[in-house]
C-alpha cells in the first residue's frame, strides 16, 4: 500500500468518550504521514464534541447518519481510500466493503473482519500490558508503522484541541469531582467522594460535581450540606462540559471520559483505579503531562488472579487531596 497516495482516510471508532480522546494521537499520526489525505473521524453523535474540538480531523462523520441512510447514500458518504475499524462493529465493517473502499483494515479476532475486511492485524487488546492509545497503533503496521510508540512517547494533543467557548460560569481553578461512570469502570464509593468534598472544601477549594442528568439523579442531595460545593449535574452539553474542565485546577474520577477529556487538556487529571487487569492504569491512565494514576496495592493479590476486587474502595482519601 503506498499511503502518500491515499486521499481520504476514515477512523472508526464509535463507542464511549473516553476510548474517542484516547483514539486522538492516532489521528495525529496519520496526519503526520499522510499530509494531504482528508481525515475522517466515524464516530456516535454523542461523541461528536469531542472530535469537532480536534484540528488535525477534516470531517466528521456520524454513525447514525449511515444508519438511516439508504444504500446508495451510504456508500457515498463512506466514499474513501482506506478505513481503520480501531473499534470493531460488525454492521460498519459490512457497509465498508459494501462501498467498496479498497483498503479495510481491522483486528483479526473479529469473525466479521475475516469477512469484511481484507487487511487483518493480529493483536489483542484484554491481556496486553499495552496502554489503550498504544494498541490503537497496531492498525497502523501495514501503514508502515514499525513500532508501538512507548506511552511516554505519545504526543501531546493539547495544542491540536480548541476548547469550545463558553461563558465563566465559575472562577477557573476548582476541582471537578466526577463520582459516576456509566459502567465503565468500578466507581470510588460515593460517600468517599463526599468525604472528598468535605476536605477539599475546608482547605478553600470551590468544588463542583460533574456526571449526567441520570448520574445527577443517583447523586442526589448527597453534596448539598458542603459549603463551596456545587452539583452542576445534567447542566452542561458535552461541549460545555469540555470548556468547563479545561479552566479546572484538576478533576478526580475512575476511568471515565471526563478524567481522560482533563488528560489531553494537561490539567491534573487524578484517576482512581482498580490494579485488574483489563481495567488497570497501564491500559487506562489517562494522557497528559499532569495526570496521576491512583492505586490502592499495584500488587494487590486479588486484581492479579483476576477476582472481582474491591481494592480501588481502599485508597485512601488523603493521598487523593494530596494529590491535588
Amino acid at each position: 500500500m503506498k499511503i502518500n497516495k491515499l486521499s481520504r482516510i476514515i477512523v472508526s471508532r464509535t463507542d464511549s468518550i473516553g476510548d474517542v480522546a484516547l483514539t486522538l494521537p492516532l489521528c495525529l499520526w496519520l496526519k503526520a504521514n499522510v499530509p494531504r489525505a482528508t481525515l475522517v473521524y466515524l464516530c456516535k453523535r454523542y461523541t461528536q464534541d469531542v472530535v469537532q474540538c480536534f484540528k488535525p480531523v477534516d470531517e466528521i462523520l456520524l454513525y447514525e447518519d449511515l444508519e438511516n441512510a439508504d444504500i446508495e447514500t451510504r456508500n457515498s458518504l463512506l466514499q474513501s481510500d482506506l478505513i481503520l475499524h480501531v473499534f470493531p462493529n460488525k454492521k460498519i465493517a459490512s457497509w465498508a466493503k459494501q462501498a467498496g473502499i479498497q483498503h479495510r483494515i481491522g483486528t483479526s479476532h473479529r469473525w466479521f473482519h475475516w469477512l469484511n475486511c481484507n487487511i487483518r492485524v493480529s493483536f489483542t487488546r484484554k491481556n496486553s500490558p499495552l496502554h489503550e492509545a498504544q494498541l490503537n497503533f497496531n492498525l497502523l503496521k501495514p501503514l508502515g508503522l514499525d513500532t508501538i510508540p512507548k506511552f511516554e512517547e505519545l504526543k501531546s494533543v493539547k495544542d491540536q484541541f480548541v476548547v469550545p467557548t463558553e461563558p465563566d460560569f465559575f472562577p477557573p481553578g476548582y476541582v471537578i469531582l466526577h463520582p459516576l461512570s456509566q459502567g465503565s469502570a468500578i466507581n470510588y464509593p460515593l460517600i468517599h467522594y463526599v468525604e472528598l468534598a468535605e476536605m477539599l472544601s475546608k482547605r478553600g477549594k470551590q468544588v463542583l460535581i460533574t456526571g449526567t442528568a441520570k448520574e445527577g439523579i443517583l447523586i442526589g442531595t448527597a453534596f448539598d450540606h458542603i459549603a463551596g460545593v456545587e452539583n452542576v449535574c445534567g447542566k452542561f452539553s458535552l461541549g460545555g462540559l469540555i470548556s468547563l474542565i479545561s479552566k479546572a485546577h484538576a478533576l478526580i474520577a475512575c476511568s471515565t471520559g471526563p478524567l481522560h477529556i482533563a488528560g489531553i487538556l494537561d490539567i491534573k487529571a487524578i484517576g482512581l483505579f482498580s490494579s485488574r487487569i483489563p481495567i488497570h492504569p497501564g491500559r487506562w491512565k489517562p494522557l497528559g503531562k499532569h495526570s496521576i494514576a491512583m492505586v490502592k496495592d499495584p500488587l494487590c493479590a486479588g486484581c492479579a488472579q483476576g477476582l472481582d476486587c474491591r481494592c480501588i474502595t481502599e485508597i485512601p482519601l488523603e493521598d487523593v487531596v494530596n494529590a491535588v
